[in-house]
């Protein structure tokens, strides 16, 4: 088997930044993984480039990984010193005998932050980087961009079409066929030929230099959906009875449900204000993550237009995807419910207007319609928000992980996923053992654990599900450590 063989224009062009960690990666990995295929080395280089947190303690890969991460800013001459609160401000918690204590002790170390107002932690809560995933957060004046999330809008979108749920069995070639044709999946994929979005006209494009070197790149990527537990799926929408908000009538229908986020335009942007907010307030080493910018600084309000772009962004992407798909079905959607669910909107708390930070959380005040996905197998929900101020109109994102991407890859086998995919009648078009049905939190304790939050207007049972497929994905590659992707 020849060596292998990297270039530092190879890197470039699945969006390596421009610096030392070019060299570092070709040396680490024609060190390290000399005899490793060419396609597969490349797919964890995609990976770490997505997912740098996830490799931070690797012995091998964390070399690379340090450089893609934000760094600490020097203990003498830059930013402000801020301390903790002692008792911090009080919060709900949502679950809490199915959160595991990384998440707790995360949501009780952002509660002391000075400019921490209201919180809550939702029932599918986990470690996160910063801010635990699953946690929400208001602060006065401030936002926090790891509160946010790595993957700026990461959201749910879902198309509901008039057609006989039957035909996704009877059809299922043709329907498999149009997810494989509208999108792409994998941590930098590209298209040859970019799609036309009014969202690439966005002045920030030319006025901000960060998004003006991202531009071409993430034109390129407009419509695709990236890596992890992201997915495009068809599945059977059931609704009871027709509710006055969601305004379809009772009756079974065919739903496409995507989920995904901002791509290279929102790590980027978090990454770099993230460094900034570092080196401007110097917490305690546990809260450093929680760095934040006031929105009246001009980088506070810089991250904040950018932010919101990449928000538009995230959407477009979904847009895209299902215009494609509905275009090919031949059927315009009868409603579209979509929500972000990595994000921070201005809101007013208590006659004040804060900044709320939903980091895998989803928006719930009053009649607010979102959607909260099971997994590849368990069924996902259409949700009505209550505006329950006792979770800062918030409820949860998803199932939630109870398994790591290592855990899951080392104890589900190929033989146990196949069964139950066959089990629940799913084909799968692309997934690995990390994003496994097992993985997962069962989805109805976790809506049980939220009833207060929100109403169920309809659900959605997954049966063509499309996620990225890497070969290094698979049971086999134990060696790498795939903890839970940040943002999710």
């Amino acid at each position: 088997m020849s060596k292998l063989k990297i270039t530092g224009k190879e890197l470039r062009a699945i969006g390596y930044p421009e610096g030392p960690v070019i060299s570092i990666a070709m040396n680490v990995m024609q060190k390290n993984h000399k005899h490793t295929a060419k396609e597969d080395a490349m797919n964890i280089l995609k990976n770490i480039l997505a997912s740098p947190l996830e490799y931070k303690e690797d012995k091998v890969l964390g070399q690379i990984a340090i450089e893609l991460l934000p760094e600490a800013p020097p203990l003498e001459g830059l930013g402000e010193v801020v301390s903790l609160n002692n008792s911090g401000i009080q919060f709900n918690i949502f679950g809490q005998q199915h959160i595991e204590e990384g998440a707790m002790h995360q949501m009780y170390t952002a509660a002391k932050l000075p400019v921490a107002v209201a919180g809550a932690l939702m029932p599918d809560a986990h470690s996160g980087y910063g801010l635990p995933i699953g946690g929400v957060l208001a602060t006065e004046n401030a936002v926090i961009p790891y509160g946010v999330g790595v993957d700026i809008g990461c959201r749910m979108c879902l198309s509901i079409f008039d057609i006989n749920p039957n035909e996704l069995v009877q059809k299922e070639n043709y329907f498999a066929r149009e997810i494989n044709e509208a999108t792409l999946f994998g941590s930098g994929a590209q298209f040859d030929k970019a799609s036309d979005h009014e969202v690439m006209e966005n002045e920030l494009f030319y006025q901000l230099p960060l998004l003006k070197n991202l531009h071409g790149r993430v034109w390129k990527q407009l419509g695709s959906s990236g890596s992890g537990n992201h997915f495009v799926e068809f599945g059977e929408i059931e609704i009871g009875e027709k509710d006055e908000v969601l305004g379809v009538d009772a009756g079974k229908y065919v739903g496409l449900l995507s989920h995904s986020g901002s791509r290279a335009l929102g790590a980027n942007i978090a990454n770099y204000y993230t460094k900034i907010a570092i080196s401007k307030r110097r917490l305690p080493q546990d809260a450093k993550n929680l760095a934040w910018l006031n929105l009246n600084e001009q980088q506070g309000w810089e991250y904040w237009l950018a932010m919101n772009l990449a928000g538009d962004y995230a959407s477009a992407c979904h847009h895209i995807i299902h215009a494609k798909i509905a275009k090919q079905l031949g059927h315009r959607p009868i409603k579209m419910v979509e929500n972000h669910h990595n994000f921070a909107w201005k809101e007013m708390w208590n006659g004040k207007e804060v900044i709320v930070h939903r980091k895998g959380a989803t928006p719930a005040g009053k009649n607010v319609l979102g959607i909260i996905p099971g997994s590849m197998t368990a069924n996902g929900f259409i949700v009505k928000g209550k505006g329950e101020e006792a979770s800062v109109n918030s409820a949860s994102h998803g199932a939630g992980r109870k398994m790591s991407r290592t855990k899951a890859m080392q104890s589900v086998t190929d033989k146990e996923f196949k069964e139950e995919l066959k089990k629940f009648g799913v084909k799968l078009l692309g997934g690995g053992l990390d994003e496994s049905p097992f993985a997962y939190k069962d989805i109805h304790e976790v809506m049980q654990n939220q009833k207060a939050l929100v109403d169920v207007v309809g659900k959605f049972t997954p049966k063509i599900v499309k996620m990225d497929g890497a070969k290094h994905r698979s049971w086999k590659d134990k060696k790498n450590d795939y903890n839970v992707v940040e943002g999710e």
